[in-house]
């Protein structure tokens, strides 16, 4: 019998760390199946895992997926007592789509790929394995091309956001931007919310909140100008690091649709494929600088302190873990009890 504390939000474990960063150069990327298999045999006090977050690209589940395919897909899902929960959708040029600020075809491309993740998403609710959870974009572009200019780049990327917005509306779809160092025009936490504020379309857009990656944010890393921390910090005094974690997440936390529970050991990095972004590290990592459960209060509780109740799940996020450590069982219950802390301190029933 399980002694949590509350029901909600469900805790799900994210599904693209087997395959992001993955590859070429770096270590193999782990299949599906055994990220299922993983993720449903943790256990901590009669407590499980209530779903997983989905990555629609091969080699886990194919943005050209058939309807057998995705039946497929519920059937193992339910299998393992799994829900389905928000899918990100494949937008960048290796996995078929574009510059959300690109060309008229590349903006097309982009496009594309929501509609296709958008159905999807729609497809999976239809077969029940699917209650809630977004879909999730980012630019598709880098800072560097971004800065050429600044003002025009936002407004292409607003604008094809705009786009999205409509498609995700005719599928009963809400889209989440990812804020990350690596994305252009939403690299840094000033840019999110001007990239947010022109969409102006906070119903069908809002944002995902990843802790790794906002923590990043305060370090001014790929955007100076919006840095909260000194440029000496003296990471032993957590205070200032609260407050710049604060202000970052009054800003944003009003457009959060989607929360990733994650830790950052304050370093960046790339592996494979994927730039430079927020280092995760496991709960316990000795050198992670966040109390995980009091900083995820301040994403899970208005600042009157009620919880925020914006999404139905919360996601642990480990993006780029060694293979190492995402194939041994012990981690997961490790994860699985820290998200269990953070649902205890800051959920609802």
């Amino acid at each position: 019998m399980s002694t949590s504390k509350h029901k909600l939000p469900a805790l799900h474990n994210a599904m693209w760390p087997g395959i992001v960063g993955k590859g070429g150069d770096a270590e193999p990327a782990i299949d599906l199946d055994t990220m299922l298999n993983l993720t449903a045999s943790a256990e901590v006090n009669g407590t499980k895992f209530d779903g997983v977050d989905l990555f629609l690209a091969l080699p886990h589940t194919d943005i050209d997926s058939t309807d057998d395919q995705l039946k497929e897909l519920a059937d193992k899902l339910a299998g393992h007592n799994l829900a389905a929960g928000s899918l990100v959708a494949p937008v960048w040029p290796p996995v078929g789509g574009g510059s959300a600020m690109g060309s008229d075809e590349e903006r097309g491309k982009f496009l594309t790929q929501v509609r296709k993740a958008c159905d999807i998403g729609k497809k999976l609710r239809d077969l029940g394995i699917r209650k809630y959870g977004v879909i999730r974009i980012d630019s598709a572009e880098g800072p560097a091309a971004w800065s050429e200019d600044p003002a025009a780049n936002t407004k292409a990327i607003a604008a094809t956001f705009g786009e999205a917005c409509d498609i995700a509306e005719n599928y009963g779809e809400r889209l989440a931007a990812e804020g990350e160092i690596c994305w252009g025009g939403m690299h840094g936490w000033k840019h999110m919310v001007d990239l947010l504020e022109q969409v102006g379309r906070p119903k069908t857009l809002g944002f995902q909140a990843d802790m790794a990656h906002t923590m990043l944010y305060t370090l001014g890393y790929n955007s100076p100008e919006s840095r909260l921390l000194p440029a000496d910090y003296d990471w032993s005094d957590r205070s200032v690091l609260k407050d710049a974690l604060q202000q970052v997440a009054n800003a944003l936390r009003p457009w959060t649709i989607d929360f990733h529970v994650a830790q950052n050991d304050g370093t960046v990095k790339g592996s494979g494929s994927h730039d430079k972004t927020g280092r995760h590290c496991p709960p316990d990592d000795p050198n992670g600088k966040m109390n995980i459960v009091e900083i995820a209060g301040l994403w899970m509780r208005n600042e009157d302190g009620t919880p925020t109740r914006a999404y139905e799940h919360i996601c642990w996020d480990g993006c780029m873990f060694p293979n190492s450590m995402m194939t041994s069982p012990e981690t997961w219950v490790k994860i699985l009890a820290t998200m269990i802390q953070v649902r205890d301190a800051h959920g609802w029933d």
